[in-house]
């Protein structure tokens, strides 16, 4: 049967602009489903609507939209940026993305201070300071630094730097620390050094190598032995970083060589990171939404957003193959560049050479990546399996609710809901319960917490027989209309029995299987069931009890600390004469903390508006 837009649609196709912009796909509940640009709005977004589309994909997108928002723009480029940003901000599900959203680490170097310190960071932000990276791992970039400092000794602390503290710390004493702190080397000193770093980080290792040498030959000429192995230990240390950095040519070349594999919906993308002539390091990247599109597709989408945060745009783009905005992109990578930048689809020679390493590379990561992947569902597939067994479940659980309580002497009582599907943690389901019928009593705190959950879940029930139409939004929104496949409760008999209470409460018992794990010996109980089950040390099913149990306790805690450090500030406030809600919220509004209230002046309280002097004496004595 040909597809016909519903009349809000066709009245939106109808009155689109010939302009370039961006499109948003909403679905009924008016969430983003996908974010789209064009050069031509009404060419483009009618396309979806065509009787015939090029993709299943385009099909099941247009079936779900609802509603079209149109951001029209002045160019095809600033159309690119707010697509970019658009994708960023909503992850919409049908848009080639970045999976998970994977922060790499990257070196950060504080070159807008006057004496730069190094860090690791995951974000990027516009603040003045150079990145370098990104790397695999925090480990990576440790070990990459631990090496690099015993050239390079930078600050890491977050001392401020007058140059007339008495001492320095121990980082100057084992020469890790040029201590400017205490003056051993000025402002102009230190950031040449840090040049130095960062040329070495950017693939600039040859000059340094050649300085150092230098500077052994001379100090052992001047008899100055002790500097000369210093120079040399250091020599050492580049010498293993440079290592792990291969000679591609012996052009200056300012590359990254971008190639990706993809197989049965999963997509890899291989990059290779060439500064001066040698291949610095290398990442890849998974990626979503791949299924259905062209590689075209997916190697534009994933340039325009690996390139909107990368830490340095290169000189030359590598690809496998050409990408229809190329031009676009070009204009849009030169303007955060300064200088030009082209994308190239090398036919022959060294370069071309390289894009084929990647291509193979980024096979080769996907095809252990998906033997991992494999092994992992065959482990949760075992798991599921020996715990059907041991408890006598009708079904592998393929849906576990595990509860647990968290508090400190009966205070600030947080229960925690978490859910493992399919043996892996569903967080967006996971829910925390502030008690408040209980004190110290983890028996009462674990029933509220369970009849809050049930009674929802009638909720949800009550509104599939009343409003036929929401339940899908009930059950999206918040999953309470879905019963476990094993309810898991963090504790023994009495927690059990409890439970076991609630279940009867509800009309539930026997059909929610329950189960009780108690930490000391690993044992489970079972309802009605004298005798505990002991589960093999070693077994796939144990394991995956233990994992859940142990979320649902750290959820908890960190339900529990986050409502006393609200208490801990409200209470300060709070015995305070003339402090109530209102002035407490007003307190904490303009001065953003306790810690930035209590550092304050008087007449700093005194002038927001609703707080007396009286009260502002108040406030100012009980902080002091």
């Amino acid at each position: 049967m040909p597809f016909t837009p519903s009349p809000h649609i066709q009245q939106i196709l109808d009155n689109l602009p010939t302009r370039p912009g961006v499109y948003l796909h909403k679905d009924e509940d008016g969430k983003i489903i996908y974010v789209g640009k064009a050069i031509n709005l009404r060419n483009r977004v009618r396309s979806y609507f065509r009787p015939k589309v090029d993709s299943t994909k385009t099909e099941q997108l247009r079936r779900r939209i609802s509603d079209i928002e149109i951001i029209s723009t002045d160019t095809e480029l600033e159309a690119l940026l707010l697509e970019n940003t658009l994708i960023k901000k909503h992850r919409p599900h049908y848009n080639i993305r970045l999976k998970d959203d994977k922060r790499y680490p990257y070196i950060k170097v504080h070159w807008q201070d006057d004496f730069p310190k190094v860090t690791v960071t995951r974000r990027m932000v516009r603040d003045g300071a150079r990145y370098f990276g990104p790397y695999m791992s925090t480990w990576a970039v440790h070990q990459t630094l631990d090496l690099l400092r015993k050239v390079f000794p930078y600050l890491s602390c977050s001392r401020v730097i007058t140059g007339e503290d008495g001492r320095a710390c121990l980082y100057y004493d084992i020469k890790l620390c040029a201590a400017p702190c205490i003056g051993a080397v000025g402002k102009e000193e230190y950031r040449a050094m840090l040049t130095g770093l960062m040329d070495f980080l950017s693939g600039k290792s040859t000059g340094i190598i050649k300085q150092l040498k230098a500077r052994m030959e001379r100090a052992a000429t001047q008899l100055q032995f002790e500097k000369a192995a210093e120079i040399r230990d250091q020599l050492k240390a580049i010498d293993r970083v440079v290592a792990k950095q291969k000679v591609i040519s012996t052009s200056n070349a300012d590359q990254d060589v971008i190639a990706f594999a993809r197989e049965k919906g999963d997509a890899c993308v291989q990059i290779f990171f060439i500064r001066y002539g040698k291949l610095i390091g290398r990442e890849y990247f998974l990626l979503d939404g791949t299924d259905g599109e062209s590689d075209e597709t997916v190697l534009q989408n994933f340039i325009t957003q690996f390139y909107e945060d990368a830490a340095h745009i290169p000189r030359e783009v590598l690809m496998p193959n050409a990408v229809s905005e190329a031009m676009v992109i070009e204009s849009w990578l030169r303007q955060k560049r300064s200088t030009k930048v082209s994308l190239q689809v090398p036919k022959q020679g060294n370069k071309k050479k390289l894009v084929e390493m990647a291509a193979n590379n980024a096979a080769d990561t996907l095809a252990t990546l998906r033997q991992q992947w494999a092994a992992d569902r065959s482990r949760h597939v075992t798991a599921m399996a020996e715990l059907q067994e041991a408890l006598a479940l009708p079904t592998p659980p393929s849906r576990i609710e595990c509860y647990d309580i968290s508090h400190t002497q009966g205070a600030q009582t947080v229960a925690s809901m978490v859910i493992f599907t399919q043996g892996v943690p569903s967080k967006k389901d996971y829910r925390r319960f502030n008690i408040h019928t209980v004190g110290n009593d983890d028996y009462g705190a674990m029933k509220e917490a369970l009849s809050r959950r049930f009674q929802r879940h009638r909720e949800a029930l009550a509104g599939e027989l009343h409003a036929p139409s929401q339940i899908g939004k009930i059950k999206k929104e918040t999953a309470w209309g879905m019963l476990p496949d094993l309810l898991v409760v963090d504790g023994g008999k009495g927690q059990l029995s409890m439970a076991v209470e609630v279940l009867r409460e509800f009309g539930l018992e026997g059909e929610v299987p329950l189960v009780g794990l108690a930490k000391r010996e690993e044992e489970l109980f079972l309802p009605n069931q004298a005798e505990s089950i002991l589960l093999p040390r070693r077994s796939q099913g144990l394991f995956l009890l233990q994992r859940v149990r142990d979320e649902a306790h750290r959820f908890a805690n960190t339900g529990h600390r986050k409502r006393r450090a609200k208490v801990g500030v409200a209470s300060i406030l709070d015995s305070i004469p003339g402090v109530g809600a209102k002035r407490r919220k007003l307190l904490l509004t303009h001065f953003g903390s306790i810690e930035g209230l209590r550092q304050t002046t008087l007449e700093e309280i005194a002038s927001v508006p609703g707080i007396p002097l009286k009260v502002a004496e108040a406030v100012k004595g009980r902080l002091e």
